[in-house]
């Protein structure tokens, strides 16, 4: 989503650096780039002008101006800054006696019924047993969706059907929970197209009677400056502990996200992701700042790669890289974790220096390589993947055929694979049978082999 910011204001900072010691007209024509930048990502004007005035004001203070690396510091105090206008980390209330409840509202279509399940599998990662409660009882398929997203994750969901009021539903519901032992109970409410006064009562009536300890609207990133007008209109009739915003892997242009805090007061809790369940982040203002600035998010790619690489896998992996028994299975084994932890620009843009590598790196072409990597390992013999020095021209001509890709492709895989076992060993990596361990931690293949096949 923050692509063309991160790439105007990395601009900005490249300029900088260039120019040694800076001035204060330096400064002022970085900020003016700064403030066009943050402009053209829709952020708001209120916004801008106050994080452009203090940048700028701490930026021609004697920290910049006698520093040996001003450039440096100027990106340090927008990253600061940045921050600041994202606002605090806001974990869910999860403190009072159980069943906590929460309740999400929002605008029909932005994502209030997917976003419950997302919710539900995140608590229960965290030991939470939550219940999922259809309280939207104007729209029947809402009640089907959530039931369905239910059955996939394996969590229960309260439901009355579409003839029994809301509020009515809510209360039945707690009672359930508390008689089930439930945790959490996640109320799905119904949505308008716009903001109405009876859709406003129905839902104060809903939180009169659910007394829920967090109220979430869930606002699509999509919409720019309207899910920022759409959040002060909720706040105003209901009192907002939250917001989720959905649809952050899209192409807008993220203003709404740099804005909403600033302007309502209200913090953001959750990021979607993505279109899967697992796709639902805890919102991180320090993290989400890096990406922007090009910074990377390392500690979300390792959140990441926890959630997906076992440590029997990590361990079982350590010992073939030491062992220098590294093949095809494993790889792809590798290749399809990989997979598991979201887009492979995404990944790599998580990695600190790696965002500028990632914009040559077209995104479907990245995707359709690791279906094509796939299918020719798939195309091979359990035999040739666990012993690839028996692919010989012939095996390669079969395997190309059975793949729907070519000898060239099959080679150029071969090859690669091969120079990524040669850097392994030289980073010590593959250290022999007997070598002495290096360092514990989940390994996989090296990541400047993997962007390799991506190009």
């Amino acid at each position: 989503m923050f692509e063309s910011l991160s790439d105007k204001l990395q601009g900005v900072f490249d300029k900088l650096a260039k120019q040694g010691k800076l001035s204060e007209a330096d400064v002022n024509a970085a900020m003016r780039e700064v403030r066009l930048a943050l402009l053209e990502a829709d952020v708001n004007f209120k916004v801008v002008k106050d994080f452009v005035a203090r940048v700028k004001e701490r930026s021609i203070g004697s920290e910049v101006m006698n520093s040996l690396t001003p450039a440096q510091q100027v990106v340090k105090i927008v990253n600061e800054e940045l921050i600041a206008t994202l606002g605090s980390p806001a974990p869910l209330n999860l403190s009072g006696p159980p069943p906590s409840v929460i309740m999400l509202v929002g605008l029909q279509g932005a994502g209030k019924t997917t976003m419950a399940g997302k919710l539900a599998l995140h608590l229960r990662k965290n030991g939470q047993r939550p219940l999922m409660v259809a309280a939207d009882i104007y729209r029947p398929a809402a009640i089907q969706q959530l039931e369905v997203l239910g059955s996939q994750i394996d969590i229960p969901v309260y439901s009355e059907g579409t003839e029994t009021p809301a509020s009515t539903i809510a209360k039945n519901a707690l009672k359930f929970a508390r008689a089930k032992a439930y945790t959490v109970a996640i109320l799905d409410t119904a949505g308008r197209l716009q903001i109405d006064e009876r859709m406003m009562q129905e839902l104060e009536q809903v939180r009169m009677v659910a007394r829920p300890s967090d109220i979430l609207l869930v606002v699509d990133a999509m919409t720019g400056q309207e899910a920022v007008r759409v959040a002060e209109g909720f706040n105003q009739s209901v009192p907002l502990t939250g917001l989720i915003m959905t649809k952050i892997d899209g192409d807008a242009r993220g203003g709404a996200a740099l804005s909403v805090r600033q302007v309502t007061g209200v913090p953001i809790k959750f990021l979607g992701t993505g279109e899967k369940l697992s796709d639902l982040e805890p919102f991180q203002p320090d993290r989400l700042a890096g990406r922007i600035l090009g910074m990377g998010d390392v500690l979300t790619l390792i959140e990441r790669a926890q959630e997906n690489f076992s440590e029997e896998d990590a361990a079982q992996l350590e010992k073939k890289l030491q062992e220098g028994d590294f093949n095809f299975e494993d790889f792809l084994d590798q290749l399809r974790q990989i997979k598991r932890m979201g887009p492979i620009t995404d990944i790599l843009g998580m990695i600190p220096g790696m965002s500028k590598m990632t914009k040559d790196l077209d995104p479907q072409f990245a995707e359709e390589n690791l279906k094509k990597t796939e299918a020719i390992i798939n195309s091979m013999t359990g035999q040739e993947r666990r012993s690839p020095s028996l692919l010989n021209a012939s095996r390669r001509r079969r395997i190309a055929r059975g793949s729907g890709t070519t000898v060239e492709d099959v080679n150029s895989l071969i090859k690669q694979f091969k120079d990524m076992q040669k850097m392994m060993k030289q980073m010590g990596m593959l250290g022999g049978g007997r070598g002495k361990r290096r360092g514990r931690g989940k390994r996989g293949p090296s990541m400047a082999g993997i962007m390799d096949m991506f190009r």
